[in-house]
């Protein structure tokens, strides 16, 4: 009977954390579809092509961060795939593209859910999107004055895609994305459950509480941000939501582990990704990993001082629905 009754509480928060994240990604996978059939990313990429510039790269390299940025990482590649040939950019140049991708991308559902969290979304946006650029700014004085990595980039990822425009096509296609995701949050609450009571979970949350406990994440959330980094923003952020029904978080908390999570997320498989695309790994792995969490560390170090009401103004959601 125990037994019966841990699946069966297991599959009643799995229908509700799942429940939570599709009330955001099915409206926004539509809105999402209508820009790409009428063609409003194109414009999003010329508007970027300036920043592009600033950052040692093709304007055209904005099509490729404008369809990461409304699509997702995915959609970035390809679009990558499609224009990058025409300009033979160095390695440095497509590490800086890769790294500005990894930080923002699939703003469409990963805002959303850090509102849900309780994250305004316009903070989380200007700081996603404003740190992309900076730390693109940042890496690519970094090759250029070290006069590294210039040599052409060498796509070693290549995905063969069939194409079926059809909305028929993409509605089945989305079906089994959202299936997909299901099954994975069960597996995923499923590991959590088993770490908890195995132990693992305290062993893990004391290993790395003093480092992030420097950058403002309490314990409360260690699992979760370990989660985001390791998964994603997306799990990490229902993760929030479904953690806060049941037990209260501090509201700093919540804030700065997303902030984290967005900024150093899914380390190991966006990163590998991003390096069979040509990037090279002290862009997106090592210098994306240490320079988020000097970020962190600094905001925390000047948010810190903040009255509540003041950073509830600045970084906090009014509500959490």
């Amino acid at each position: 009977m125990k037994v019966k009754l841990f699946f069966k509480e297991l599959f009643k928060d799995t229908l509700n954390t799942a429940w939570v994240m599709f009330k955001i990604m099915i409206p926004v996978s539509i809105v999402v579809k209508i820009l790409q059939m009428t063609g409003v990313i194109v414009y999003i990429g010329i508007a970027l092509s300036p920043i592009m510039r600033l950052v040692g790269l093709p304007g055209e390299m904005g099509l490729v961060w404008g369809t990461g940025m409304i699509t997702n990482l995915f959609g970035g590649i390809m679009a990558y795939l499609n224009v990058a040939p025409s300009f033979h950019l160095t390695v440095a140049q497509t590490t800086v593209l890769a790294l500005m991708m990894l930080v923002a991308h699939t703003f469409p559902i990963e805002l959303q859910v850090a509102r849900k969290a309780g994250v305004k979304l316009i903070t989380m946006f200007i700081w996603r999107f404003g740190f992309a650029f900076l730390m693109g700014l940042v890496l690519n004085l970094i090759y250029n004055g070290f006069n590294v990595l210039q040599e052409p980039s060498v796509i070693t990822w290549k995905r063969q895609v069939i194409v079926d425009p059809s909305l028929q096509a993409w509605a089945v296609g989305e079906l089994k994305n959202y299936l997909t995701i299901f099954l994975f949050i069960f597996s995923l609450l499923l590991l959590i459950k088993i770490l908890k009571v195995t132990g693992v979970i305290n062993i893990i949350t004391k290993g790395l509480s003093p480092l992030l406990k420097l950058m403002g994440i309490g314990a409360e959330v260690t699992t979760i941000a370990i989660i985001g980094l390791t998964l994603g923003v997306v799990y990490g952020g229902v993760l929030i939501i479904n953690e806060s029904k049941n037990k209260n978080i501090n509201k700093r908390d919540i804030f700065y582990c997303l902030a984290l999570m967005g900024l150093c997320h899914s380390v190991i498989e966006d990163s590998i990704l991003m390096i069979a695309l040509g990037g090279h790994y002290t862009g997106v792995l090592i210098f994306r990993f240490l320079i988020s969490m000097l970020i962190m560390w600094a905001v925390v170090k000047y948010t810190k001082h903040l009255s509540d009401s003041s950073f509830a103004k600045y970084f906090l959601a009014k509500k959490n629905n």
